[in-house]
Order: C-alpha cells, then structure tokens, then sequence
C-alpha cells in the first residue's frame, strides 16, 4: 500500500465515528417537519402547581409569575409556587405581591437541586395538582402552555416538557446564536422524536411532571445538570416524555461574553459528567433491552456538543484535502468528511430556519459562528467550573 492509500485509509477510519454522529443528526433533521395542528381539546380538567425555584429574582419574578397567572387556563386549576432559595433580596414579597404562594428556604451549602426537591416534596403531600410544572425564574411562560400540557396528560403522558425559546434574541449576535441553537436542539430534535415516538427528554425548563411519575420516579437528581440527570432517570424506568411545541417558555439569555461564559460553562460540564457517568451503560442497557426509546436517549447523551462535532469536520475535511492534492489518492476520506460537513450544516440550517430569527441570524450564522464554536471547544480546556452545591447564579440583563 502507498503512503498516499494509506494516508487516506487512515483518514477515512477517523471519519467514522463522527459520520455516526452526523448521520444522527441528519435523520433528526429530515424528521423535524412540522407536524399538523392538534385536534381542538375539551376543557381540561388536570390541575397543576407551577414551581418556580428562585435566587434573588426580585426583578423578573413578578413578570414571570404574571405571565402563568394570566395565561390561558381556568384559576381554579392551577397555582404558582415560588421556592425563595437563599434569598437576600425582594424576591419572596414581589412574589407574593403577583400572586403566587411562597416557599422560604435557607440552606446556602445547597442550591437549585435542593430548592426543587424541596418543592415537590411539599407538592406531594399536599395533593392539590394533578401534575407540576418547573418553570424558572427568569422565564415568560406563553398563554396557552399550561393547556399544551393539559392535552397531553389527558390522553394518558406521563411527562411534557414545553418548546425553550430566546425571550430576547434581537439584543446581540451571541442571544440570535442561542436562538438559532435552541431551534436545533428544542424544536428540531425534540420535534423529530415526537413525530418518531420517541422520548424528547427533560430540560428542566417548562417540564410538566405528573404525580404519578414522581411517585414512581423520585426526583433524586442533584448534578450541575439536574433536569438533564432526572429525564435519564424516568427513561430508564421507561417513561415517554413528550414534547408540547405549541407551549413555549421564553428565557433572557445574556449577551455579555463573561456571563455567557460561566452559564455555557455549567451546561457543557454538567452535560459532560453525565455522558461519561451514564452514556455507555445506557447504551448496553438499551440494546440488552431492545429498548429504541432508551437508545435514542443514549445516542443524544454520547453525542458531542455540535461546536466538537464542527471542529473536528473542519479539521478532518482540511487534512484530508491537502493529502488528495498532494499525492492525488482516490478521495475516499475526502467524501466522507465532507458528507459530515454537508450533514451538520442541513443540521444547522434547519435550526436556524426554525429559530425564526430571519436574515439577520443567518447573517450572525455566517460572521460569528465559526468564532464562536472556538470559543466553546476553548471553554473544555479551562479549569472546570465549581462542582454542584449552592446556587451559581447568572447575572440577568
């Protein structure tokens, strides 16, 4: 064999495991079609207890608690619930003031985990709602999400997480980015596991829970990621989660690049931690099984975050063009990193499409993309952010 065939074998095995991931993606996006409007529903009957965990949100709690309370949904069947966790601020009396009950818990050696478990422990024993939705504290939830959740739990689902959206995406290129990211991952993933039946898995934001799952599948998480680490848990006891696209919670993502930095941070490790603590025994558990459900939410726990999976197409598709102009071999890497360059792109590109974000989020796409997934392969290389604990607060805008 010839350094040059043997150059672009090698490069053509490199490609493989990232084709994998590609190919993922790729029939994600083909299946993220939009799916016809549902059936009009019959009055809902479910009721429901809102939690908000908050820490010193004196400025947005009020707005957040309207939006539910103002929704479109009947008073007597639901309630909002504000955890004020080690709060040094307004918060507990402008929660009150907008019309929610208030929880007050100290405990500054622990932080959202705990603030949540607190909550629903206290959900529970009440026996008022039917299911409980987490909303956070810096969130517009849109009129009809609690009714989104309500058809679905009527038609038997045991958990609902809502579409997460941008509350503020003309504020700078990096919160349109977030939207278009957003797109991808909440709409585009989430709705092609819906249309395929599988499980769209838990975001903490706008999930719905019902009573009987949380009597079932206690809520025990406690990692940097605890929404994330709670959905593995209810699919490995093989609950569907389903994804509610027309119910939608709108969050205020920063601009600035310091905060940006430490909220991406906390995601990206907690995530990491996760994928290397579960993603292969949830995979082997899958395929003993013959589980699918199980396996997609495997595959979307190893998947590397879309900045890795770019840098290393860009990387593979640059190296392996320059061995093909060298010594001229048959272009066999050449195609194949270049099918996942093609891939992630019509990944990217439907994202964007779904952001809503226009020509000017494509244009943030084209500018400062590219700079910006060097920025989060860059933040892998830092020294890792303060483990799970008390709250790590992003300052809002």
């Amino acid at each position: 064999m010839s350094l040059a065939s043997a150059l672009d074998l090698g490069l053509a095995l490199a490609a493989l495991p990232l084709l994998a991931a590609c190919l993922y993606l790729g029939l994600l996006t083909l299946c993220s079609g939009r799916r016809a409007p549902a059936a009009a529903a019959p009055p809902p009957t479910s009721r429901f207890e809102v939690l908000v965990p908050a820490h010193d949100e004196e400025d947005g709690i009020g707005r957040t608690v309207a939006s539910i309370l103002t929704g479109d949904y009947p008073a007597p069947l639901r309630r909002v619930t504000v955890v004020a966790d080690n709060c040094s601020d307004a918060t507990a009396a402008r929660a009150r003031a907008a019309g929610a009950r208030v929880l007050v818990r100290t405990d500054p050696a622990h932080g959202k985990g705990r603030a949540l478990a607190f909550g629903l422990g206290q959900v529970l024993e009440e026996r008022f709602a039917d299911a409980v939705v987490v909303v956070d504290a810096d969130t517009v939830a849109s009129p009809g999400l609690l009714r989104a959740y309500a058809a679905r739990l009527e038609r038997g689902a045991a958990a609902v997480q809502a579409d997460n959206g941008v509350l503020n995406p003309g504020d700078s290129w990096r919160t349109r980015l977030m939207a278009i990211a957003l797109g991808s991952f909440h709409r585009l993933r989430f709705g092609a596991r819906e249309r395929l039946g599988l499980s769209c898995g838990l975001r903490g934001n706008g999930m719905c829970l019902s009573r009987r799952l949380l009597l079932a599948v206690p809520h025990t998480a406690s990692s940097r990621a605890e929404d994330l680490e709670y959905g593995l848990l209810v699919a490995e006891a093989g609950h569907r989660v389903h994804y509610a696209a027309e119910g939608h919670v709108l969050s205020a993502m920063v601009s600035g690049e310091a905060p940006a930095r430490s909220q991406r941070r906390r995601w990206e490790e907690g995530r990491g931690e996760l994928a290397r603590l579960h993603g292969r025994r949830l995979l082997a558990l899958a395929l003993a099984r013959r589980d699918l459900r199980l396996l997609d939410v495997a595959l979307d726990l190893l998947v590397p975050p879309l900045a890795t999976l770019a840098a290393w197409a860009a990387g593979g598709l640059g190296v392996s063009a320059l061995v093909s102009i060298a010594w001229h071999p048959v272009p066999v890497a050449l195609l194949l990193w270049a099918g996942c360059v093609a891939l992630l792109a019509a990944y990217v590109l439907r994202g964007w499409v779904l952001s809503e974000t226009g020509w000017r989020g494509l244009q943030d796409l084209l500018v400062h993309a590219p700079a910006y997934a060097v920025w989060k392969v860059a933040l892998r290389w830092r020294a890792p952010a303060p483990g799970a604990g008390g709250w790590v607060r992003t300052p809002r805008e």
